[in-house]
C-alpha cells in the first residue's frame, strides 16, 4: 500500500474509533451521571443558605392537629381513592421540566429519602398547632423531572375547592421549593396525613403562614412567571393576602 493510502485508511480508523467512542460515552449511563452532576448540584444550592423554621421534639406535639381550609373533596374519585388506600391517585410534575413524571403514593414514599420534622403550623388566624411531618423533600421530587432554565415558579394544584367551583392552589418560587424543610408531607404523626389534614400528599412549608402549605395536591407545574391564568399565585393571594407569607 503507498503511504498516502494507507495514512488514508488509518485516518478512517481513527474516525471510526472515535465514531465508536462517541457512541460509547454517549450511551454510557455513568457520563451521563458526571455530565448531569453540576446541574444537580445548581438545583440544590437554590435552597442553601434560607432560614430555617424552629424544629421540635415529640414532647411538644399538639394533641390535636387543628384542620384549616376548605371541606376535604366530595367527588366520587377522591371518596373511591380514600375508601381504597389511595390506589389511582397519582401526583403529576409537568410544565417547564425536561422529564414531566406522575408518581404514586407507594413510588413518593420508596422512590426518594424520608424526612421527618417537627414544626410549628402557624395560621393566619392566629393559631398555631406543633405536628410531625413526614415525607420526601419537595426539592428531590422536582429535581428529578429536571427543571428547565426557564422555570421560576412552582404551581400547586390542588383538589379541594370553595364550593363556587373555584380549586385551592398556591405557588412558590423555584428558591422557596427547595428550601431544605419543604416537604410533599404523606404522614402526620407517624400516620397517614388525614383526609381533614389533606391526605394523600399535602405541601409542608413551615417557614410560612400555613395558606401557603397546600392540601390534597394533585400536580405541580413549573411556569415562567405568575399572573394570566395563574393569578396572584395561590387562591388566598387573589383575595388580597401576602404572597410571600414568612413567619
Amino acid at each position: 500500500m503507498r503511504r498516502g493510502g494507507f495514512l488514508a485508511f488509518a485516518a478512517a480508523g481513527m474516525l471510526a474509533g472515535c465514531g465508536r467512542l462517541g457512541d460509547t460515552l454517549t450511551e454510557s449511563p455513568l457520563i451521563h451521571r458526571i455530565l448531569a452532576a453540576p446541574e444537580r448540584l445548581d438545583l440544590a444550592l437554590l435552597g442553601a443558605g434560607q432560614p430555617l423554621a424552629r424544629e421540635y421534639t415529640a414532647r411538644d406535639l399538639s394533641p390535636v392537629f387543628r384542620r384549616n381550609g376548605f371541606d376535604p373533596p366530595s367527588d366520587e374519585r377522591y371518596v373511591h381513592w380514600s375508601r381504597s388506600g389511595w390506589l389511582g391517585y397519582r401526583l403529576f410534575v409537568r410544565g417547564l421540566v425536561e422529564r414531566p413524571q406522575s408518581f404514586s403514593l407507594y413510588e413518593l414514599r420508596n422512590r426518594f429519602a424520608r424526612r421527618d420534622q417537627i414544626t410549628r403550623h402557624d395560621c393566619v388566624e392566629g393559631w398555631s398547632v406543633i405536628g410531625k411531618w413526614s415525607g420526601p423533600r419537595l426539592g428531590d421530587v422536582l429535581s428529578v423531572c429536571r427543571p428547565t432554565p426557564r422555570a421560576k415558579f412552582v404551581v400547586f394544584h390542588c383538589m379541594d375547592d370553595d364550593n363556587q367551583g373555584t380549586r385551592y392552589y398556591e405557588s412558590l418560587d423555584l428558591r422557596q421549593a427547595y428550601h431544605p424543610q419543604a416537604l410533599l408531607a404523606y404522614a402526620l404523626n407517624d400516620q397517614p396525613v388525614p383526609v381533614e389534614n389533606g391526605a394523600p400528599i399535602r405541601l409542608k412549608v413551615p417557614t410560612q403562614l400555613g395558606y401557603k402549605s397546600a392540601k390534597y395536591v394533585q400536580a405541580i407545574e413549573l411556569v415562567p412567571s405568575l399572573g394570566g391564568a395563574y393569578g396572584n399565585g395561590g387562591y388566598w393571594e387573589d383575595q388580597g393576602y401576602e404572597w410571600y407569607a414568612g413567619v
